[in-house]
């Protein structure tokens, strides 16, 4: 086995090696794409619908997750990362396929009558809200109605962002030459990749109260005056999106690299330096290693932006190699882990899970890219990364296990533990279609010298799952359950019912 040889290894750089393998797999751009489309409140499809009207679905949506996919396993630096993101269109005119990132922007809620100005506002609210939390971990739509109560952060300059959005225009751009368009942009949602373009240049009034009827002053288009030396730099080139990139990737600019670290700091040891990922305001929690994170982000500036570095950094450390073990004195005055002790036990995130049910079965399709899938179905294979993500009818496998409300950026995954995730295990014709594939692959593993008895597939079963074999307790208790003996197999529906247990068990949910 892998792990036992990694284990085993008495080289001093097998964990480098296998670290530059890791950093090195295809995979690792499907693995922190969901991070990034978390943050994207990525989604093919709006809240509502009237009638059959589909004309605000996105069934090309799948185009930007694969963009996103593909920019993080080249280690596209995180600055272009934003940039292309905000601007694409901006940065590189001619490059079509880099056009597909302005579904960062695209791809967020619309809502039906077009052009009402209450519409607009709410969806220039949304943009505002994305890009400020996701990216600089600000919560600035708190000021659409009045100063923000906490942060520096005016009703003005909520405006003046909002601005940027009011002279953008959503863009139904044709995949190819034969479709069928109206003006420039494809009639049918399934004929085109929706992205954004540079619309009418505007600033907007201040809306008095939140109400689009009441304008106050007029408040030019304007970088965040809280992240400005003087007077805010000016966001009203064309549509202002560029500018606005590069304000936010200015190395200067105290958040956007601490809030990028952050994230793949909790994503990798299970909690943030600062838990509130989309906040770092006032209301938000102090950091608890602000040393460290000031080091982290000036390294990921210095390093070229490369999320790849910073990732190897932290997994190379001591920090993130610490046992899971306990220590009684160290549990007794720090039991919630936040100076790093041990390595918390991490559960797995239903793509991680599901993921590992197919990959144990031996039925996961690795095949990177494509068009969206239903996780629930039995015959279902590809990965749970490209699960179809419905804003009105969110597949009730990524709901009931913590998937984030795609209407609204997510700052983070929600714990969630309840009877009705177990009963739903149970009852699952997908994850009966693995344990039978399990059950089989078991009954014909030779890894065992042969031993096909019901003892042999019981190891080779608990070997599969949990990369060990059962304990005395295990093995007995499993031996009576399948009805089973030392010298023969045990009988198929028995192995089964035991391959369905064991899928479903804590064990296999969380990383200890």
């Amino acid at each position: 086995m892998e792990m036992e040889r990694f284990l085993n290894s008495k080289d001093p750089a097998a964990t480098d090696r296998l670290i530059d393998q890791f950093l090195a797999d295809p995979a690792f751009g499907e693995h922190w794409a969901r991070l990034w489309l978390d943050v994207a409140r990525y989604a093919e499809d709006q809240a509502h619908k009237v009638g059959d009207n589909d004309s605000l679905t996105y069934p090309n949506a799948y185009l930007y997750r694969d963009w996103v996919i593909e920019a993080l396993a080249n280690d596209l630096p995180y600055d272009e990362f934003i940039r292309l993101q905000l601007a694409a269109d901006h940065y590189r005119p001619s490059s079509e396929d880099d056009h597909l990132a302005l579904g960062f922007l695209g791809l967020g809620p619309k809502y039906y009558a077009r052009n009402s100005p209450e519409v607009m506002a709410d969806e220039w609210e949304d943009r505002v809200d994305t890009v400020t939390r996701g990216l600089l971990g600000l919560t600035v739509a708190c000021a659409r109605c009045h100063d923000h109560k906490y942060d520096p952060i005016p009703t003005s300059d909520y405006y003046a962002m909002a601005g940027v959005f009011a002279s953008t225009e959503m863009f139904n751009r044709p995949i190819n030459g034969e479709v069928k368009t109206k003006g420039d942009q494809s009639e049918k949602p399934q004929d085109g990749v929706h992205i954004v373009r540079d619309g009418q240049p505007k600033d907007l009034h201040v809306m008095i109260r939140g109400d689009v009827k009441r304008k106050g002053e007029l408040a030019p288009r304007h970088f965040l005056t809280a992240l400005s030396d003087d007077t805010p730099e000016p966001l009203n080139e064309n549509s202002g999106r560029a500018d606005l990139a590069e304000a936010i990737v200015d190395p200067q600019n105290p958040l956007t690299a601490r809030v990028m670290v952050n994230r793949v700091w909790r994503r990798l040891m299970g909690q943030g330096l600062v838990e509130t990922p989309s906040n770092f305001g006032k209301l938000g929690e102090r950091p608890s290693h602000p040393e460290l994170l000031d080091t982290l982000a000036c390294r990921l500036m210095e390093n070229g932006w490369s999320l790849k570095r910073l990732i190897r950094e932290i997994v190379s450390s001591e920090t993130y190699q610490q046992s899971s073990e306990s220590n009684a004195l160290a549990m007794k005055s720090d039991a919630d882990n936040r100076l790093y002790w041990r390595m918390s036990p991490k559960r797995l995130s239903i793509e991680a899970y599901r993921d590992s049910i197919l990959l144990v079965s031996g039925r996961l399709d690795e095949s990177i890219g494509g068009r969206s899938i239903d996780p629930e179905s039995a015959d279902e294979r590809r990965k749970t990364l490209y699960s179809e993500v419905s804003r009105m009818d969110l597949n009730s496998l990524l709901a009931r296990f913590g998937f984030p409300d795609p209407n609204a950026h997510s700052a983070k995954r929600a714990e969630v533990t309840t009877p009705l995730q177990k009963l739903f295990l149970l009852n699952s014709p997908f994850i009966v279609k693995q344990a039978e594939s399990l059950a089989e692959q078991c009954s014909a593993d030779q890894s065992c010298g042969g031993d096909l008895t019901a003892k042999g597939q019981i190891i080779v079963l608990y070997q599969r799952l949990f990369a060990r074999s059962p304990t005395g307790e295990e093995l007995d208790l499993a031996l009576e359950f399948v009805g089973g003996s030392e010298s023969r197999s045990a009988p198929r529906s028995s192995l089964v019912q035991l391959a369905h247990m064991l899928l479903i068990s804590n064990e296999m949910q969380f990383i200890d």
